[in-house]
């Protein structure tokens, strides 16, 4: 009895934690509490780090024992005592022009010791390693080979540089996490409460209903509008696939070919504006654009990708034989009392990107999306009780509690972006990509892209892209490559990362819920998502597809991309309504990759190819005529 009134006060702080962290960043965002840049990181990274020691344990063997208790309290002290610390120094040491003592050291190194742990225990070994690898560079320099030499640093320059001002922890991830993200998170969280994970599903049913492979592409749909408010490919596949996979199953796919559909369909997610995920707003920051900008770069793309995903399982239904079927659909409502019932939720929507595409930033806009969907909640129920406020302070509990990962990888990311401003390596880097390339734009794309899916193995987006930003993106850079369009060429790789194998976390878990081996569920994710692979370069070669064209250019961009996925999405599948030999499914995915890059004359060839399969099919007796 002990034990469990012991839990339930436990998770009940927790709670309460959640709820004041929230709160407190919901007053400073909407301007309510003014307080300074460096502050704010402070008190965010002391806030956010102490509660994920609470709730993350040390390790899972040691969950719920006095030595997870006693290690995560330890943990917390260091973690307030060296924040208390740099709350009291941060304004000496700017207006001295950086002077430090030896109190401002040992604050550093404990709170260095603080985010490796956090970044171990909230993502992963991986990352904490990688974080590792990079902190330790400094002190190797010297004994290294070739253009990795340096001069070398001592510990305490280091620690200060990290600690002391916002060129480390306390850069721009850590700011992006305590304004842009916890309000998207806390955004999400109310939209998931007040139940738009129904609605968006019962929206999908209707607008797919009758058609071919209805469940699989409601499957695509609901993951879409899922994955655009909660920004993580595992976590959507966690929460869309244990609907939708057993759906896909009942129809007609293979346990793994369902489950693929979900980890593909959830993965889009994080490039689907308007909310995306929240690397999107990290980028908008160290890019130095608008979000609106980002969000009408990844509009195309994200359409594509889902474009690609619903060709996918129509081709695949075709080639399986699954009919059109409204037998599990007929009960459903009407299209109109969907959309009444949603109103709500479209209202929210529809306020952010008002607001967002008025110049507004996106926290004030996500704010007043938030006040939209509770008033018209209130009017809509025309209730105003217990159970609708305790709801509100679960959403904004649970929204700060999500992010409390986020900033340990936006903490650990500053440390990495750090040692390569203090040390050079990122100069260093981007020379051997260049060195590497021979100079051929083509080979360093190549080279990024194999970096960019390796370093995002294994690692949530937001981590993937915070590493790619500051590691890989400025070689493209130095290479002439527009600042925005060598970020997101970088982001976009983070993401299809959740499904290349071998470490596929979106595939993973989707092959556990669907109970189908999960490396046959990687490789068949990555093969449905090939065009996906294929799209970063061709944005690259061609501004349409981002929308940085001019108009002519942007339409040609959308025929022929749409097009090239087509084509590409008959060659994986080897059909297009009947099967395709194997020189045939080859010509296809020529003609596709000729659609795809923006040329010309290549899509020319790519649309006349197209064009001959086509009728070279259409040609040909369909076998239940023979």
């Amino acid at each position: 009895m002990t034990s469990i009134f012991r839990r339930v006060t436990l998770q009940n702080a927790i709670v309460l934690a959640g709820f004041a962290l929230g709160f407190y960043h919901l007053l400073v965002v909407s301007g309510v509490l003014s307080i300074s840049t460096m502050p704010m990181r402070v008190t965010h990274v002391m806030l956010a780090l102490s509660l994920l020691f609470v709730i993350k344990p040390v390790t899972e063997g040691l969950a719920g024992t006095r030595w997870n208790a006693l290690i995560s309290l330890v943990f917390v002290i260091a973690t307030v005592a060296a924040s208390f610390w740099m709350l009291s120094r941060w304004k000496a040491i700017a207006f001295s022009g950086g002077i430090t003592t030896t109190g401002d050291y040992m604050a550093g190194l404990v709170l260095l010791i603080v985010v490796f742990e956090a970044a171990r225990r909230g993502i992963g070994t991986i990352l904490a390693g990688i974080t590792l690898v990079f902190f330790l560079y400094p002190f190797l320099a010297p004994h290294l080979p070739g253009v990795l030499e340096g001069r070398g640093s001592s510990l305490e320059r280091i620690v200060l540089v990290l600690t002391t001002d916002t060129q480390g922890v306390y850069g721009i991830p850590v700011g992006v996490a305590a304004t842009y993200i916890i309000v998207f998170t806390i955004f999400g969280a109310l939209l998931s409460n007040f139940g738009a994970g129904d609605f968006f599903f019962e929206l999908s049913v209707r607008c797919t209903r009758g058609l071919r492979a209805a469940s699989a592409k409601s499957a695509v749909l609901f993951s879409t509008l899922i994955g655009m408010v909660s920004g993580s490919a595992a976590g959507n596949v966690a929460v869309t696939g244990t609907v939708t996979i057993p759906i896909m199953k009942r129809e007609g796919y293979a346990p793994h070919q369902a489950a693929a559909i979900e980890a593909v369909a959830s993965t889009g997610g994080q490039i689907m504006p308007p909310v995306m995920g929240a690397a999107a707003f990290i980028m908008a920051e160290i890019v130095g654009v608008p979000y609106t900008d980002i969000m009408l770069t990844a509009l195309l793309p994200a359409l594509l990708f889902f474009g690609s995903a619903f060709v996918v399982v129509h081709l695949q239904a075709v080639r399986s034989g699954i009919e059109p079927t409204t037998a599990a659909q007929e009960d459903t409502r009407p299209l109109s009392q969907v959309l009444l019932q949603g109103g709500p939720f479209i209202a929210a929507f529809g306020t952010l990107i008002t607001m967002m595409l008025m110049g507004y930033s996106p926290f004030m806009a996500s704010l007043w999306a938030m006040a939209a969907l509770i008033s018209l909640d209130v009017v809509w129920r025309r209730k105003l009780d217990m159970v609708f406020l305790k709801k509100v302070a679960t959403s904004i509990s649970e929204g700060a509690r999500s992010v409390v990962t986020i900033s340990a990888a936006c903490a650990a990311a500053g440390i990495i972006a750090g040692i390569l401003g203090v040390t050079g390596l990122g100069s260093k880097i981007a020379t051997l990509i260049d060195v590497a390339s021979g100079g051929y734009l083509f080979l360093a794309l190549f080279f990024t892209m194999i970096t960019s899916i390796i370093l995002g193995m294994g690692l949530p987006t937001t981590a993937a892209y915070l590493i790619l930003a500051t590691v890989v993106a400025p070689a493209l850079v130095r290479l002439d490559v527009p600042v925005l369009t060598a970020h997101f060429f970088v982001f976009y790789y983070g993401c299809i990362s959740t499904i290349t194998p071998p470490v596929a976390l979106a595939s993973y878990v989707a092959g556990g819920i669907a109970g189908a081996n999960i490396n046959k569920v990687g490789w068949t994710a990555a093969s449905y998502a090939a065009t996906s692979f294929v799209l970063p370069f061709a944005f690259v070669y061609g501004p349409g597809i981002l929308m940085q064209g001019t108009w002519a250019v942007n339409l040609a961009a959308i025929v022929t991309t749409a097009l090239g996925i087509v084509a590409i999405a008959a060659a994986i599948i080897g059909c297009l309504t009947r099967p395709l030999t194997p020189v045939w499914r080859g010509v296809c995915a020529v003609a596709g990759l000729c659609l795809l890059f923006q040329d010309w004359t290549s899509a020319l060839i790519g649309f006349a190819l197209f064009a001959v399969v086509v009728a070279f099919e259409r040609a040909m007796p369909h076998p239940s005529n023979q």
